[in-house]
């Protein structure tokens, strides 16, 4: 029995992979973009609706998810994709900047989820995957801002868990490494709108260079990307996170290793001790 998929950002980078391979599988794809390329072929096929939405436009979302129920008669599949970067040292990026960044990247989530909440619960089923990163589980200099909304992603998506569970929805967090998408073009990744002098030789300044320096040049191919993902949904339970890359899985398997020794460092006397007046 085919399902139905919502994918937002669906036009490029990892939201096209995953789109493109749900279509491949038979199902049917409703997919979201802030502008419809209607020479796109990938619209051509007639188990994929092309919808406008950008996710910081309540009524475009609106529309989409009752365009693309109407069509189809569910959505089983949510895949929140769409966003974008922030490159720069935290002092750098303007209150205006970090703030339309979460506008996009952490209130676009939640803006879609909320519009297919009610038709997943209907249903009693339904999956919320939504794309945070790495960079959602573990800091990294020169992507303050960038690591702080998608930080709150992964935080959402791990309460959304257990609130939806009762009506059968499963919630999970895709926090990949770095792929060959377009997400390092200008259309897809800021850099801080000023430059404070003390950052200048520092090593903030210096994973803003690496960042235009390797675009497209990343090790992740997004299509296996998608596939992987694929064969995830095929489990009864999916996990609470799904980490996709080798280099991934290693750096974040070590960052929790240091967390836990950290931890065990001070909790004999953290639970020693009375804390309570």
């Amino acid at each position: 029995m085919s399902r139905v998929w919502l994918i937002t950002g669906s036009n490029r980078g990892l939201g096209r992979a995953f789109a493109e391979k749900a279509a491949s599988l038979g199902d049917k794809v409703i997919a979201g973009t802030r502008k419809i390329d209607l020479g796109d072929d990938f619209y051509q096929n007639e188990n994929v609706l092309p919808v406008k939405m950008d996710v910081t436009n309540p009524q475009e979302i609106s529309e989409a998810v009752q365009a693309g129920a109407k069509r189809f008669g569910s959505i089983d599949i949510l895949i929140n994709n769409a966003g974008y970067g922030i490159s720069g040292a935290f002092e750098e990026v303007s209150e205006k900047n970090l703030r339309q960044l979460f506008e996009t990247d952490y209130f676009g989530v939640t803006r879609v989820i909320r519009a297919v909440l009610p038709i997943m619960r209907r249903q009693r089923s339904g999956r919320i995957l939504s794309v945070a990163s790495q960079a959602g589980v573990m800091g990294f200099l020169g992507s303050s801002a960038y690591c702080s909304a998608k930080f709150a992603v992964v935080g959402l998506t791990q309460a959304l868990r257990e609130e939806l569970a009762p009506f059968g929805i499963q919630v999970s967090v895709i926090c990949p490494g770095s792929f060959r998408t377009d997400f390092r073009d200008k259309s897809s990744m800021q850099f801080a709108d000023k430059e404070i002098a003390d950052y200048k030789d520092s090593n903030v300044h210096r994973a803003s260079l690496f960042l235009k320096e390797h675009n497209h040049r990343q090790e992740g191919d997004p299509g296996k990307a998608a596939s992987f993902i694929a064969e995830i949904l095929s489990r009864e339970i999916l996990p609470k996170r799904i980490m996709i890359g080798k280099n991934c899985c290693t750096a974040v398997r070590d960052d929790l290793e240091r967390q836990i020794e950290e931890i065990d460092s001070y909790q004999k006397k953290s639970s020693m001790t009375d804390f309570m007046e």
